[in-house]
């Protein structure tokens, strides 16, 4: 089956406050890496804050119950074959249009990105790789995603443009909560997701 026809993502890290191209994609000496995803993938989100510890570049592994750097986790999530996903704040991605902060989750082994509001290009991109890109329906539910939640996105098998999708979370203490996500994908992008990246898509 499709990663999103079953419950496999689990969240890697909740974003808090602002979180342009260059919290998830750090330039600097990182530039020297652009031609090489592998490396320069370590710069994942390493600048942003998470929300559970208030810190940069430290998010607790489910598997191991230790806190660690977000591209260490990712992969560890990776080659133990569980997709993961973030959670981020208001216009998620703003800044330059840095394609590496769109290739580099996806190169990790991320599924989605759900936040209260994207920068539109950065969605755009993040659409491009076959991530799915989703805001709260309700900002406010923004608050009910904790760590370590499992997660499943309700609706995709019959993806469509203009239906929201329904996310339905279960907590480490086994509770639930559900509630609704949107999406701006049109029928061509759909094709994208479906096929895993645009560049799929046209190969098909």
């Amino acid at each position: 089956k499709q990663w999103y026809q079953r419950r496999v993502a689990i969240t890697a890290g909740k974003v808090k406050g602002k979180c342009t191209t260059d919290h998830i994609s750090a330039a600097g000496p990182w530039l020297k890496f652009r031609g090489h995803l592998n490396n320069i993938s370590n710069n994942f989100l390493i600048t942003a804050t998470n929300s559970e510890n208030g810190e940069m570049n430290s998010i607790k592994n489910v598997l191991t119950g230790e806190f660690g750097p977000v591209p260490g986790t990712a992969r560890e999530y990776k080659a133990s074959g569980i997709g993961w996903l973030a959670v981020g704040d208001e216009n998620y991605g703003e800044g330059s249009s840095r394609e590496h902060a769109a290739l580099e989750p996806r190169h990790l082994g991320g599924k989605a990105i759900i936040v209260r509001s994207f920068a539109r290009i950065h969605e755009t991109n993040l659409k491009k790789q076959g991530m799915l890109p989703l805001t709260f329906a309700d900002h406010a539910d923004y608050d009910k995603v904790q760590p370590g939640d499992k997660v499943s996105i309700l609706g995709l098998t019959s993806f469509a443009p203009g239906v929201p999708l329904t996310c339905k979370l279960t907590h480490p203490d086994g509770s639930t909560d559900e509630f609704s996500l949107n999406h701006t994908f049109n029928d061509n992008q759909i094709g994208w997701f479906k096929a895993g990246s645009a560049l799929n898509a046209m190969a098909q």
